[in-house]
């Protein structure tokens, strides 16, 4: 008797419209009708950026959600997630964009200068007390360009102006400081290991750093772009003298040059987005076992070839022969450029949905329709 097919379905986000979770459900869905008799496992997958925290819950972390201050001193609450290993280590996983999301700030000039990490700082905080000894932070839809000292701000740090007295929060004061009082920093950040999912080589500062590339984005206008990169190039600055480290390092600017702070006063190191949450979540285990992947994301377009978490799946599941099928919102690439990381088919919501509206509302309904089209004719 042939043992049935084994399928890993383990899609990114569709931005905007589905969870990675959400997705991987309706390609399941879809996979089952074309071969009811398949074992299908459901894997989300993420890049580093916003549905970190979710890969790691849906991969049997415990999610946790507290009362945070949000980027602009609003309270909101944030989710994170925690796992205890069998030889006692605490992982905990915490993403910018919960606790200081641009999500929650309406991106204006003012609200560009005043937006911080403190939020991030008191789930870090929060990971501290539940144990946690290694610390993955995921980076992604951040609304600050404070340099991550706001959630150092959290953690005990203060920094002072020339008159000694701790500045307000934002990156839009980084320049003031002069001087860090480091007396109350918490002393658990010294034994505990941060591991910064990073994809972009944006420097802190510059004229591709943080304030200059990102900024615009979350309500920067050329003013305050020009007073964010002198406050982080003064942040860096005051970080060195502190501590000895040079922090503008390639992949410093992401979220607002939060890994800054952490590579100054933490031992903490930059990694690559997919290769970090394959191995927290056990993609590996997962992948080996399977027959066929099918991947996907909101749109595949020339970014996805550049290591997105689809391709960077695809690129791994090629080198164990295993075939992969691409489904996403839009495909912006050819089937050559597809072929090239071992996909053997694709389709997209688009041919499916009457309207780019339509793919959007009911991307759930369309997903599953495209995923059993593309099966049937593969």
């Amino acid at each position: 008797m042939m043992e049935p097919m084994r399928i890993l379905i383990a899609p990114d986000k569709f931005k905007g419209s589905l969870t990675a979770a959400e997705a991987a459900a309706a390609m399941a869905e879809g996979a089952l009708r074309v071969y009811p008799d398949a074992v299908t496992t459901q894997f989300p997958i993420a890049d580093g950026g916003e549905g970190t925290l979710e890969a790691a819950v849906a991969a049997g972390y415990e999610e946790r959600l507290n009362a945070v201050v949000g980027p602009i001193l609003a309270p909101t609450g944030a989710a994170w997630a925690v796992h205890k290993a069998d030889d006692g280590k605490v992982t905990a996983v915490i993403e910018t964009a919960q606790a200081s999301g641009l999500a929650d700030m309406e991106p204006t000039p003012a609200n560009a200068l005043r937006a911080h990490s403190y939020g991030c700082g008191q789930l870090i905080a929060a990971a501290l007390d539940a144990g946690a000894t290694e610390i993955v932070l995921g980076l992604g839809g951040s609304a600050m360009t404070d340099g991550g000292s706001g959630a150092l701000r959290a953690l005990g740090l203060k920094p002072l102006d020339s008159t000694g007295n701790v500045v307000p929060l934002g990156g839009g004061v980084l320049a003031d400081i002069v001087s860090l009082d480091t007396s109350e920093l918490d002393p658990r950040l010294a034994a505990t290991t941060f591991r910064i999912a990073v994809d972009v080589r944006n420097p802190l500062y510059g004229p591709s750093g943080a304030a200059h590339v990102f900024a615009p984005q979350k309500g920067a206008d050329q003013e305050g772009e020009e007073l964010l990169d002198a406050g982080l190039r003064n942040w860096s600055s005051i970080l060195r003298e502190t501590t000895g480290r040079d922090v503008n390092v390639p992949g410093a600017g992401a979220a607002g040059g939060f890994p800054a702070s952490f590579l100054a006063f933490t031992n903490a190191t930059l990694e690559g987005g997919f290769a970090l949450v394959a191995g927290l979540t056990g993609l590996a285990g997962q992948l080996a076992g399977a027959d066929l992947v099918i991947t996907g994301e909101g749109s595949m377009d020339s970014q996805s070839l550049t290591g997105k978490a689809p391709i960077a799946l695809a690129d791994a599941a090629r080198e164990l022969g295993i075939p992969v099928i691409v489904v996403a919102g839009r495909i912006l690439v050819t089937l050559d450029d597809l072929a090239a990381h071992g996909v053997v088919a694709a389709a997209q919501l688009l041919d499916v949905a009457a309207s780019p509206e339509d793919a959007v509302a009911n991307a759930g309904t369309y997903l599953a329709r495209a995923t059993s089209q593309v099966l049937e004719g593969a």
